[in-house]
C-alpha cells in the first residue's frame, strides 16, 4: 500500500518487490552490466566525477559529461553500442504503478557504493513531464529525501530499504530529491554492500 500523507502526485510502496523479485531483479540487472558495463558520469562545465556509478537499459539511455551536459543517448558512451533491453519485471512494475499510456523509454541503474550520495536534484532532462518516475531500491538501505518543485521548498525524507517503490509524478513530476546517505550492512542482498537505484523514464512524448 502507498503511505498516507504524501504530497500530490507522490507514492511511496514499501516492501513492493519481496525478497524472490529482488534477488530476480538483481540477476537481470547483472545481465545488463554484463552488455553496458558501470561508468561513472561527469558533472557538465567542471567534469567533475559523481560519487555513483551507472549505466542503462531502454532504448534511451541518461549520460552526462563535461562536453555534452546532461542528455538522453540511444549508445552507452564508452562502448558505443545501444543499450540493453529493460527487464520485464520493470516493465510490468511501469505498467502496474506509472498509469501512462506508454512504456518507459529509459532505466538508469545507479549503484551507490556505502559513501555515495546524491544532491537534490530535479528529473528535467525529458520532454515528456505527463509520465512519472517510478523508481526501485535494491540492496542497502538509503536516506531519500524530497523537497517541492522549488530548492527552497521544505524537505522530508524516507528511509528507502530493498524492496521499496518509489513513484513521482502530476504536481511532484519535478520535486527536488536526492540521496543523503547509504546504511551500509542493513541488506544482505548484494554481495557487497550497497545500494542500487533502477529509475524508469518516459522521455519524449
Amino acid at each position: 500500500m502507498a503511505e498516507r500523507g504524501l504530497a500530490p502526485g507522490l507514492r511511496y510502496f514499501p516492501g513492493h518487490f519481496d525478497r524472490p523479485a529482488q534477488e530476480a531483479l538483481v540477476a537481470a540487472i547483472r545481465q545488463v552490466v554484463a552488455e553496458a558495463p558501470l561508468f561513472v558520469p561527469r558533472m557538465p562545465r567542471t567534469g567533475k566525477p559523481m560519487s555513483v556509478r551507472m549505466t542503462n537499459c531502454g532504448p534511451l539511455g541518461w549520460v552526462t559529461d563535461k562536453a555534452g551536459g546532461y542528455r538522453y543517448q540511444p549508445a552507452h558512451p564508452e562502448t558505443g553500442r545501444p543499450w540493453p533491453a529493460i527487464p520485464d519485471a520493470l516493465l510490468a512494475l511501469w505498467n502496474e504503478a506509472s498509469g501512462f499510456e506508454k512504456p518507459p523509454e529509459a532505466c538508469l541503474v545507479n549503484f551507490y557504493d556505502p559513501d555515495a550520495r546524491m544532491g537534490l536534484h530535479q528529473d528535467r532532462d525529458e520532454t515528456e513531464f505527463a509520465a512519472p518516475v517510478v523508481s526501485v531500491s535494491l540492496g542497502d538501505q538509503c536516506l531519500f529525501r524530497v523537497g517541492g518543485v522549488s530548492r527552497s521548498d521544505p524537505t522530508r525524507s524516507f528511509r528507502l530499504a530493498s524492496g521499496d517503490v518509489f513513484v513521482f509524478g502530476g504536481e511532484s513530476r519535478l520535486i527536488f530529491h536526492g540521496v543523503d546517505r547509504i546504511y551500509p550492512g542493513t541488506s544482505t542482498l548484494l554481495k557487497n554492500a550497497g545500494r542500487i537505484n533502477l529509475t524508469l523514464r518516459r522521455v519524449n512524448p
